[in-house]
């Protein structure tokens, strides 16, 4: 990877008021720290890093660091860490660890795919991204921006595992081997998602009751969606037009 220049200053305003203030102005406060020197609190142009950013293809970058009123003319840095606004998505604070041109660094690295899974294209399967970063090793200069895997032959139910993903020269990917990168899956089948989003029709939900003696009843049978009488419902029991169930015992006569 290619360095760029990038500009700072020194950071007297630590505090939450303090970042506020920088954002308001147009800095961002960032930190530098690594192996060879303490950490120092730093501010840089919003607008120049937000353009490093956009004409970069990610945010994993190489930057030769020149500080205002430091001894050193430049200091090598790798873009550590980079946190966004929620909402508005502005860099509201970066991180920089500082490197050696000859110490290797380990970082995450975003994987990009290149082609289309012949899964896809000929079976209507759907590409799968199981790990959208990959954990490396390498020098400075030989830090990728991203990671390319081609899934042209790549076929339903198949995938591509860490150890088969080509490495760019100089870098070493870590990690488990066997772990899955990316992957095609089958479609499921229209009847299938008909059946799970669907119930079965003239489905009866039967209840049961339990007897006087404690056993359970057997449930009583139904017409379909028809709710089976509430229990000691005589009138509802009773079977229609039986009206010896309604009948009132006669008064007897004096």
């Amino acid at each position: 990877m290619k360095s760029v220049p990038l500009k700072a200053y020194p950071r007297t305003q630590s505090r939450r008021n303090g970042a506020r203030n920088l954002r308001s102005v147009g800095r961002v406060p960032a930190v530098i720290y690594g192996q060879h020197a303490k950490p120092q609190n730093l501010e840089v142009s919003a607008k120049e890093f937000g353009d490093l950013i956009h004409h970069s293809a990610s945010e994993n970058l190489l930057v030769d660091l020149s500080v205002e009123n430091d001894a050193r003319a430049k200091r090598l840095a790798l873009v550590q860490d980079v946190q966004h606004h929620p909402l508005s998505a502005k860099v509201v604070h970066l991180d920089l660890h500082e490197v050696a041109e000859n110490e290797k660094v380990i970082v995450f690295v975003p994987v990009e795919t290149t082609g289309e899974a012949a899964g896809v294209k000929n079976g209507g399967g759907t590409l799968e991204h199981v790990m959208h970063k990959l954990k490396v090793r390498c020098l400075p200069k030989d830090l990728p921006e991203e990671i390319l895997i081609d899934v042209t032959a790549l076929e339903i139910g198949k995938s591509i595992h860490l150890g088969q993903v080509i490495a760019p020269a100089g870098v070493e990917i870590l990690g488990e081997k066997t772990r899955t990168v990316v992957a095609v899956a089958a479609p499921r089948a229209e009847e299938e998602v008909a059946a799970v989003a669907t119930p079965a029709a003239g489905d009866v939900e039967m209840t049961k009751e339990k007897a006087a003696d404690g056993t359970e009843a057997a449930p009583a049978a139904g017409k379909p969606g028809e709710k089976a009488p509430a229990k000691g419902d005589a009138k509802a029991a009773a079977p229609a037009g039986d009206k010896k169930a309604e009948a009132k015992p006669e008064a007897k006569k004096k």
